[in-house]
């Protein structure tokens, strides 16, 4: 399965959610806002959001600093 991830392809083997994309990539979710597909995904159904192929899916981080 292919998903795009800020622009740029991601293949993921077998079934993911979009929590164990995060993990995969070292990414905390506690720090992040995550739109699929054009919507907004709550931090708590990072779990449960399953990813589909083709889905598109944009990850933006908090970075602290002035």
């Amino acid at each position: 399965m292919i998903v795009i991830l800020n622009g740029g392809e991601v293949e993921l083997a077998g079934a993911a959610t979009l929590l164990s994309l995060l993990e995969g990539r070292g990414i905390s979710p506690e720090v992040v806002v995550a739109e699929l597909n054009g919507h907004i995904v709550p931090g708590s159904d990072f779990g449960t959001t399953a990813l589909n192929d083709g889905d598109h899916l944009e990850v933006l981080r908090f970075v602290g600093g002035g």
